[in-house]
Order: C-alpha cells, then structure tokens, then sequence
C-alpha cells in the first residue's frame, strides 16, 4: 500500500482536466481555421477575385486571436508536468518529453516562422508566397497537433520502452514504435480530423447570423460553400476514424471500451448501446442492472471491438475478477503480480546498495517476470481500475451522437446554398448558429471520453495517477487551481470580446 493524500490526487487532477479542458477549447479550432483560411487564399491566388481577399483576411483575423489564446494555455498546460506531476516526469520523461520537444522546436517553429509573413506579409511578399506562408501555417499547426497526440497515444497504449530498475524510470528503445504506435496514429487522424468539423462549424454558426441579419450576405455564402465541403468531408471521414479509434480501445484498453458501453458481463455477439439511461448506483459484481432504459443494436459491439460477429466482448466484471473460460486474467491476480515485482524491485536495489551482486541478480530476475504488471501493485483494490463509469458512457455517446448530425447538417447547407436559395431558408439558418456550440461540445465530451476512460492510469497499466504527482501540499495546488480559474476566465472574457467585436465590424471594416 503506498501513502498518498486523496486530496492532493483530487486537486492535481481537478487542476489538469480545467487546464486541459480550457485549452481544447481553441485547439480545435486552430487545426481547422488554419486550413480554411488556406483554401480561401488559395481560391483568391487563382481567381484574382478580390473578394476572396477580403474573406480570407477576416477569417484569419479571427484565427490569430484564437491562436494566441491557444499557445498561452498550452505552455501552461506543459509546465504543469513539471510542477504537479514531477514523478510521472522523472519516469517517463525520456519518452514522453521527445515527442513535446520536437513540437517545440519544429512544428511550433516552423508555424511561428511564417505566422508574421501570412499576417503582416500582404503587401510585402508576392501573392505566391503569401498563400504558401498560409499553408505553412496550417501544416505547421497540425503537425503540432500530431506531436503532442503521439505523446498522449503512449500514455494510453506505451510501447517501444524499456524499464531500467536502478534509476527506476522508464527509457526510450524505439522511436519509431512510439511515432506510428497504432493507438497515436487513430488518436491523431481521428483528432484532428474533428477539429477540421470545429472550424467548418465556426464558420457555418457565423456566416448565419450574417445572414440572418441580411450583413455581407455575398462573403457569408461563399465561406458556407467552402465550410460546407470541407465539414461535410471531415465529418465522414471523423466517423470513419472514430471507429478505428474504437477497435484501437477494444484491443489495447478494454476496460475503457466496457465503460463507454457500460458492458459489465461480457458476452458473445455482444450489442452496441445506441441510447440509454445508465444506472449510477450499479457497482462491478453486484446484482443491479447496468442500465435503467437501453436500445441497443444487436451483435454490432462484437463486430466493431473485434471485426468479428459473435466475438467475445470482455465487461467490466470479467476484466475485475478474470474469466477464465475467455483466458482473461482479472485486475485482482494483476495486483498480486504487481506487488511481487515492487517487492522484488526493491530487494534488488537494497541488494544492489549492499553490493550483494548475487541477490540482486536474483531480485531483477524475479522482478522481470512480473514487471509487464507493476503498475497494478499500486492499486489498493481491484475495483479501483475501473474508471467512472457513467462520466465515460455519457460522454461517449453524446461525442458519437453529436458526430452523426454534422454530415447532415453541412450536406443540408452545401445543398442550398449552391441551388441559391439558403436566404430563403428561416427555418435552416437557427440550426447554422447553433452548430459551432454542438461540435464544440462534441469535442469536450471526446476529449472526456479518451481521458477519463484509462483512469486510473496516467500510463496505461504502469502508472497510477495518485503515484504520478509532485509531493505538494494540497493548499497549494488549490491556490494555483484559483489563480488559473481567476485568468482563464478574463482570457475567455477577453477572447470572446475581441472576437465578437471583430464580428460586428465584418470583413469590409478590416
């Protein structure tokens, strides 16, 4: 059993999920908006139609403001590793810090380089090079995006590593394997792929107020013809990564995927839930129904976990307790390994102090059959790797509803639109101002769904979040957690301002 103040665990993971959260806020955005505006340059570079100038410079001026917002919440967002997860730092930082540092001192540089050129390059450099100082800014912020989702997918799935007992840290083997780790690759195109939807959302909600209010009506159009093909694109293609995002869990974090279907008792040719009321009082091994009102598609679970009808999808109590029919080793047999190997690892560092060259041989040989199990000796009952359940199933499926209305929402506009009657449409334009807000939402409740699905690992089966904090008192992480809340929401405050004003002035009064 290792001591840990709750509270501080609480805090530290309190304060990371508002900074997180917060700043997933313009990430989305920034993703999709940079490429937007690319492609409304690019219009303008062939047609000479200046027009599309001046859509393209309104557009990225609401782009800059929300970058900037952006890079101040995300350096925030890094310095927290070092300052409330100091001991995740120290055992990972070898991998987890080579991803965040080439997205530093390439992505984000290259991004940053042209970033002046493309705002205040307009009458200094040809057109050519404005448009490709454009695309260099796109490209350049979402490589940052792949950088930093490499980073994450080892969190969820960690491979290419090697533990090395004596300083008790884990340390890169193969780069290549953490790069193109198949948990990295889905996480990243399905990611990004839903920021392009974010920005063609942003697009679509304010080019309907302008229409609505009879502004620019001419510049709204045309920005809802590009937002449209470009959502109603990104939107398909989200689904199709979503489910390989799915199969990625099945295979790697079933215990996340029973969570998001609230599948407790597995089962052969299991159905997938297409809505229902979870029951929050249901516990792993009790009697009580998962669920309190359910649809549910029959077999299609087992089909998209396992690409196989009438497979065997694990749930939560046979990932707990072990199934041994299935061959499915439970959380409880894990934890005893686990514990076998801190044992051991700590008999061969007090050997290794001793100089007994013999037992710690022996220790490390012991430890190595148990190491794969480690993490689990931190848990102090089996129950504990189980993640909230109904946090994780809501979130999903208000993600994969949310999902499924876009392509229809920017087929609709794309439709109506090009046949030039979109004015005409009152009862069409509402749903425009409101979509920004539903794929914004659908972002937060992805975003809760991949983090709070592995709770309660920081590192997918080696780390526990409680093991993974800075020995900080709690009184500390709770004034720092006032502090960003008190700045956020003046940058927030300010954002919106900024933008809205921006808004009203419209595209001629830049």
């Amino acid at each position: 059993m290792i001591d840990v103040d709750p509270s501080l665990v609480n805090w530290s993971r309190a304060m990371f999920a508002f900074t997180a959260m917060y700043h997933w806020i313009f990430v989305p955005l920034t993703l999709g908006l940079s490429f937007l505006c690319a492609f409304f340059e690019t219009i303008y570079l062939k047609t000479g139609d200046e027009q599309w100038k001046t859509i393209t410079r309104f557009w990225m001026t609401l782009f800059g403001i929300n970058f900037a917002i952006g890079v101040a919440t995300g350096i925030i967002l890094e310095f927290e590793f070092g300052t409330n997860w100091s001991n995740y730092s120290w055992m990972v930082g070898d991998i987890f810090g080579a991803p965040l540092a080439i997205e530093g001192l390439f992505a984000f540089f290259m991004e940053a380089s042209f970033f002046a050129v493309m705002f205040f390059g307009w009458d200094k450099v040809s057109k050519r090079f404005h448009c490709f100082s454009t695309w260099m800014v796109a490209i350049g912020s979402n490589l940052s995006a792949v950088w930093i989702l490499v980073a994450n997918g080892w969190m969820q799935n960690p491979v290419g590593m090697a533990f090395n007992p004596e300083q008790a840290r884990f340390e890169m083997e193969s780069f290549a394997e953490v790069v193109f780790n198949p948990v990295a690759i889905s996480k990243m195109t399905h990611t990004s792929s839903s920021g392009f939807v974010m920005a063609s959302a942003f697009v679509l909600t304010i080019s309907c107020w302008y229409l609505i209010k009879r502004r620019h009506v001419e510049m709204a159009k045309r920005s809802i013809v590009v937002a449209s093909v470009f959502g109603l694109v990104a939107s398909m293609f989200v689904g199709f990564t979503g489910d390989e995002a799915a199969y990625e869990v099945a295979q790697k974090q079933p215990m996340k995927l029973a969570a998001m279907e609230g599948l407790y008792i597995g089962e052969r040719g299991a159905g997938l839930v297409g809505m229902g009321i979870i029951n929050d009082a249901k516990a792993p091994g009790d009697v009580q129904d998962a669920f309190l009102y359910e649809v549910k598609i029959p077999g299609m679970l087992s089909l998209l976990a396992n690409r196989e009808f009438g497979s065997f999808v694990p749930g939560i109590d046979d990932l707990v307790w072990g199934n041994e029919k299935e061959n499915i080793m439970g959380v409880n047999t894990m934890m005893e390994k686990g514990r076998h190997a801190l044992s051991d690892l700590a008999a061969f560092k007090e050997a290794k102090r001793a100089g007994q060259e013999d037992a710690a041989a022996a220790a490390l040989e012991r430890f190595n059959v148990n190491q794969k199990y480690m993490g689990y000796g931190y848990l102090d009952t089996p129950e504990e790797a189980v993640p909230p359940v109904a946090i994780v199933f809501n979130s999903f499926h208000i993600m994969a509803i949310l999902g499924s209305l876009f392509p229809v929402i920017f087929g609709a506009f794309l439709f109506f639109t090009v046949k030039g009657n979109i004015t005409e449409k009152r009862w069409l334009l509402p749903v425009g101002l409101f979509t920004a807000l539903l794929a914004l939402l659908a972002q937060q409740a992805g975003w809760v769904t991949a983090e709070v699905g592995r709770q309660p690992w920081a590192i997918q089966g080696l780390m526990p979040v409680k093991i993974a904090t800075t020995n900080l008192s709690t009184t500390s992480v709770q004034i720092t957690f006032a502090m960003f809340a008190v700045v956020f929401a003046m940058l927030l405050f300010a954002e919106i301002s900024i933008m809205l004003k921006q808004i009203s002035i419209g595209p001629e009064g830049h």
